[in-house]
Parts: structure tokens; C-alpha cells; sequence
């Protein structure tokens, strides 16, 4: 009853958070809809993930590692396994600006589509190949202007969380625009919502940072290796959180 009542909180300040955001979301997009890096939009999306996740007393976040000292200056391709709806709340907590790939269903999810639209985020129809094409191009405008651009390569939440098939695509444009791969390890987030399921769980999650990827000298022919190289990497992480869950 009592992780109910608190499940019951948790929804009602997500709503406020979001009614009292977005009238601040909808000019900062409107200031800045010509930037093709959408970074400032971004970041009052990320505030938005901070502040709501920070309010409910059932999750609790922890982030690990180093974020590379150039992330700043320079773009990377980030990816992450694909545990929970709960993900983008605690990748929020990285600290360091990019835009999103997400599916374009949630832009259409009345008022949080709106969030989603002011976000500056990039919506994609998974395979649709003119969604995947105007997808890939405005994330390579991203990152030529050098903003990291983050994508879940198993292209859908895993029910079980295990770690799914990475797609080709996120490793395909680190190579064509030339960028390093920043991996990150999640765990915990399928206790905080479950696939499926609108029941919010009482859970610790972290996110890992994990060693950047060069892609440097690399070719598209070079892509199964590194995908597969990256998958192994974030599994190993994902493991070792498990067996040592964050207190």
C-alpha cells in the first residue's frame, strides 16, 4: 500500500513537473529552433529528466566513470542497453549535452509529445526508411557541429533485460562522420518500470560510462566487429553491476 501511495506521488509530480516546464520549453525551443545542435533545448529536456527523478523517493541514481575529458569540444556516438522506460531519466544525470533518437510514438503521446517536440530530440519510425534517412541526417548534422548524438542499437527495451541484438546503425554513422563510440552500461532501470507494465518499483539504477570506441581509420566494412566489441563491453559492465548493485 505504502510503495503504491508513493507510485501515486511519483505520477502526480511527473505531471506537475511537466506543466510547470513546458510554457519554459516552448519559448527556449522557439528562441532556438533554427540551431541545428538543439543543445539548448536539450538541456531543459535533461533538467526536466533531473528534477522529476530527483523528486520520487523510489528510484535512486547513481552514475559511474569518466566522462572523456574532450566530450565538451567534440562529438561522440553514445550508446546504451535499453532496460526500462526509466532509462532517459537516469542517463539525464550524464553530464554532458546531446540529443536523442527516440521512437516517434512518444512525440504524439498527448502534452508529453510536447515535451518531446520542445526537447530538440530527433523522432525516428523504426523501419521506415525515409524516418531512418532524415534520422541519420539530422544526427549527422549534430554531430558535425559537434554535439554527441545518444541511441539505444537494440532498437527496443529488452522484457527480461538482457541485453538484445545491437542494430548496425548507431556503429554505421560513428564511422561515416568520423566520431568515437561512448558506450554506457545500464542496470536497475527494469526495477524502476518494467516493460509492459505502468507499476513504478522501488529500485537503486546506474548508469556506467565506459572507455570511448575510436572509430578512426575504421570503414563500414569494420561495423560488425565494432558492434559487436561495444555489445561485449557494456554486457561485461552490465554483469558486474548486477553482481554489485550500487547501495
Amino acid at each position: 500500500m505504502k510503495d503504491a501511495a508513493i507510485g501515486l506521488y511519483t505520477y502526480l509530480e511527473f505531471g506537475t513537473c511537466v506543466a510547470a516546464f513546458l510554457p519554459v520549453m516552448g519559448l527556449v525551443w522557439a528562441r532556438h529552433r533554427g540551431d541545428p545542435t538543439q543543445r539548448v533545448p536539450g538541456q531543459w529536456m535533461r533538467r526536466l529528466g533531473r528534477t522529476t527523478s530527483a523528486l520520487t523517493p523510489l528510484w535512486k541514481f547513481h552514475v559511474e566513470g569518466e566522462a572523456p575529458a574532450d566530450i565538451s569540444k567534440r562529438a561522440y556516438v553514445v550508446v546504451a542497453n535499453h532496460e526500462s522506460l526509466a532509462d532517459p531519466f537516469l542517463l539525464s544525470w550524464l553530464p554532458w549535452d546531446m540529443r536523442w533518437v527516440a521512437k516517434r510514438e512518444l512525440f504524439a503521446i498527448p502534452v508529453v509529445g510536447w515535451v518531446f517536440k520542445f526537447s530538440g530530440d530527433i523522432p525516428l519510425v523504426r523501419g521506415e526508411s525515409d524516418s531512418i534517412k532524415s534520422t541519420m541526417t539530422s544526427c549527422r548534422e549534430s554531430l558535425d557541429r559537434g554535439i554527441s548524438v545518444m541511441m539505444f542499437p537494440e532498437g527496443t527495451r529488452s522484457k527480461t533485460g538482457e541485453l538484445l541484438k545491437f542494430k548496425d546503425g548507431a556503429f554505421r554513422l560513428a564511422i561515416e562522420a568520423g566520431v568515437p563510440i561512448l558506450p554506457v552500461a545500464i542496470s536497475g532501470t527494469k526495477d524502476c518500470l518494467q516493460k509492459g507494465s505502468s507499476r513504478l518499483g522501488n529500485a537503486n539504477a546506474c548508469a556506467r560510462v565506459l572507455a570511448p570506441i575510436s572509430t578512426d581509420g575504421a570503414t563500414l566494412g569494420d561495423v560488425p566487429e565494432i558492434r559487436d566489441r561495444t555489445r561485449a563491453l557494456i554486457q561485461t559492465a552490465v554483469d558486474a553491476m548486477r553482481a554489485a548493485p550500487p547501495r
